[in-house]
């Protein structure tokens, strides 16, 4: 029997700065005085499908692809992860975003960790199980409620089940977890049955309103690092691509997943559209191009800003050229008030002008979650609350009270 290790994880990437760096002011664009005007797109709502990687695809599926792409023109939602179940000191009730805005994030972040996990025997004293039970209420809440669901999944590797970060596996763990579950070889029946399981699950998640409820998920994401055992340093292109294509054919062919999005979301690793596109499976396999990015915002300063933006710019181009939605998945800068205090302007100056600037055109962003005493988001009476609230208050950024009908086409124009 596997260990249970439960861990803590300070956003995905291992790529962080701990100095305090406090940037030089950056000027702030004009605030419209008006609602941002309706975005337009270059197809019809009825020609949906024919861009997404699902054409079997439910309505309410369609209809997200649809209107994020129609919402990227000219705004982003923000969202969180465990934004329902994790809070700054603990403090539970509303989402730390609701506590400071009066307003839940637009996207609730998920995982599928715990349900997938070696341990969780499906039985309701089962620890694991109940997670899993929290995590279909959460979603299901999240939906109701007009939210966006977007689920990663920190898999365990395959020959023990204990680990996702390499730097606590062994050395064959390491070389051997991704090739073992392709198309051959020795763990391959063990990854279809965890497929199996992420497919049983997403296909339980029907809203009160008797949908299906669509998720986006973003497997095997910043696998252009080195912290987990599907980065760049223990698989090759060929096997990479292999893996992404053959989960995406069985979760969507074999399985029938009809309520899925997919999303390819690399770190912050790239400088051009070659290295962006290195480990890309393919049009027919990706619906959501993203990019995971917390190093460029810690302490990098100005510079750090204009390369996040630059990257970004990259993300969104591609997305424009192949009719994809382009994101930023995963972002933050990780405030511990004892050790790593706010950086002035984080979120109105830097954050903002990395999502706008250079004409980026995103459908949504995701901060990590808050924890005990470390916050990406703040709560009323921090430091960085003031700068969150004027960054909120921007038209650009749409949290859920704003929100526009998500999982309904409009009529055609």
């Amino acid at each position: 029997m596997a260990t249970i290790i439960l861990l803590t994880m300070s956003g995905c990437s291992k790529d962080s700065d701990s100095g305090f760096y406090e940037p030089e002011p950056i000027e702030e664009d004009p605030t419209p005085e008006n609602p941002l005007p309706p975005g337009e797109l270059d197809f019809e709502p009825e020609e949906t499908r024919s861009f997404m990687v699902n054409p079997d695809a439910t309505e309410e599926t369609v209809a997200l692809f649809y209107n994020l792409k129609l919402l990227s023109q000219n705004s982003f939602i923000v969202g969180q992860q465990d934004a329902f179940s994790s809070f700054y000191q603990d403090n539970a009730g509303d989402s730390d975003i609701k506590k400071m805005t009066g307003s839940d994030p637009g996207l609730l972040g998920s995982d599928f960790m715990f349900i997938t996990d070696d341990l969780n025997d499906g039985t309701p004293s089962n620890w694991f199980f109940q997670q899993e039970n929290q995590i279909r209420d959460d979603v299901l809440r999240a939906f109701d409620m007009g939210l966006v669901n977007v689920f990663c999944w920190h898999f365990r590797e395959p020959f023990g089940g204990e680990h996702f970060y390499t730097s606590e596996m062994t050395q064959f763990q390491r070389e051997n977890a991704l090739k073992s579950i392709l198309p051959g070889g020795e763990n391959h029946d063990y990854y279809k049955q965890k497929l199996e399981k992420i497919a049983s699950f997403t296909k339980s998640l029907v809203g009160s309103n008797g949908a299906l409820v669509p998720i986006i998920f973003r497997p095997f994401h910043e696998f252009d690092g080195d912290w987990f055992w599907w980065g760049q340093s223990f698989c090759t292109i060929e096997e990479y691509v292999h893996l992404w294509q053959f989960t995406v054919t069985y979760l969507k062919n074999t399985l029938s997943v009809n309520n899925m999005l997919f999303a390819f979301s690399p770190d912050n690793r790239f400088f051009s559209e070659s290295e962006y596109l290195a480990r890309y499976p393919g049009d027919d396999f990706v619906d959501i191009m993203g990019m995971d990015n917390y190093g460029d915002f810690n302490n990098q300063g100005q510079a750090g800003v204009e390369t996040a933006n630059q990257k970004l710019k990259i993300v969104s181009d591609l997305a424009e050229e192949r009719v994809k939605i382009a994101s930023l998945t995963e972002t933050g800068y990780f405030i511990t008030l004892s050790e790593n205090g706010p950086i002035p302007g984080f979120f109105t100056n830097n954050l903002f002008k990395a999502l706008t600037h250079n004409d980026v055109k995103i459908g949504f962003t995701m901060f990590w979650y808050n924890y005990q005493d470390t916050y990406c988001t703040p709560v009323p009476g921090l430091p960085s609350a003031n700068d969150f609230m004027e960054f909120v208050s921007k038209p650009e950024v749409i949290l859920a009270d704003d929100l526009p009908e998500m999982y309904r086409l409009p009529p055609n124009s």
